[in-house]
């Protein structure tokens, strides 16, 4: 092979994305959600429950996570399911989200485990209407399916922020994690913006894991603090939450966590009272994410 075509297949092979170069997995083009804020039309939006579990995207032929790497469940559970994408979440129940990851993150199904889980859909991705069609039809796709452990998620509508309150504590008092607001005039767009809203008692976002800082104390011998960075480049410190065995055993460096805080400090733009929380279901995170 002549010098001059090595050159140029090398020049094209430079241009081609990096995923591909590094064999990694192309994510599904999701939508995501921002913070709840007052300022909206409450009337405009549907109100469901947020699932604490692993985001599902089956793209007509297979199952993905939302980093989209492929998810191994058995043969039967995704039998018969149609060839058009759906969204939604991979669930074992409330307060159970360690559990969902364990099964899901298995690279051989475990067909007793899978038994457990349920995908619970809240959109299909590729349809051309607004969110409140899109819901009536997921509705005649689930019943179309006709297996249990398809199920869609209820939407309902709420008519003050009062009794959005009142139904964000009885959810949070029966052990589930918040709740998700569709705009129901929405198209379904792989970003996020406020069509899409998630409330919970507490924020939460996403840092990647850059060190692990030393125990004193009752902690010397193990991890004290994990160091973190966000996606802008702001380092800080994860202390809280972390149990004895994530302190002895911590989330990997490079890896991607998920923290909840209340509020940032105006001068230092830390958050405030940051507590870890879990290890992000696929370990990475996209450039811009925050937790959904």
């Amino acid at each position: 092979m002549n010098k001059r075509l090595v050159s140029f297949l090398l020049a094209l092979l430079m241009q081609l994305p990096a995923p591909l170069l590094a064999g990694e997995h192309q994510p599904p083009l999701l939508m995501l959600a921002n913070n709840f804020h007052a300022d909206i039309r409450l009337a405009d939006y549907w109100v469901s429950e947020k699932l604490d579990g692993v985001r599902g995207y089956w793209d007509g032929e297979k199952l993905l996570t939302r980093g989209g790497e492929p998810i191994h469940a058995p043969q039967w559970f995704t039998a018969g399911w149609p060839h058009n994408p759906l969204d939604g979440e991979l669930w074992v129940g409330r307060g159970r989200f360690s559990r969902a990851v364990s099964i899901v993150r298995q690279a051989q199904p475990d067909d007793a485990a899978w038994r457990e889980v349920r995908f619970m859909l809240f959109d299909l991705p590729v349809h051309p209407g607004e969110f409140s069609e899109r819901d009536v039809e997921l509705g005649r796709v689930v019943a179309a399916i006709g297996q249990p452990w398809v199920q869609h998620v209820a939407q309902s509508k709420v008519n003050d922020f009062a009794k959005l309150q009142a139904m964000l504590a009885r959810v949070v008092r029966q052990g589930g994690e918040g709740l998700m607001l569709h705009r129901g005039a929405s198209h379904y767009r792989s970003e996020r913006s406020d069509d899409l809203l998630k409330l919970k008692p507490y924020e939460d976002a996403e840092a990647r894991v850059v060190g692990h800082l030393p125990g004193k104390g009752k902690y010397a011998g193990r991890v004290g603090a994990l160091e973190v960075e966000t996606a802008a480049g702001l380092r800080f410190k994860l202390g809280s939450g972390l149990s004895d065995t994530e302190r002895r055993t911590p989330p990997p460096l490079g890896c991607w966590v998920t923290y909840r805080y209340n509020g940032i400090n105006d001068k230092s733009g830390i958050p405030r009272f940051a507590r870890f929380m879990r290890i992000r279901e696929d370990g990475q995170a996209a450039p811009e994410t925050a937790a959904r």
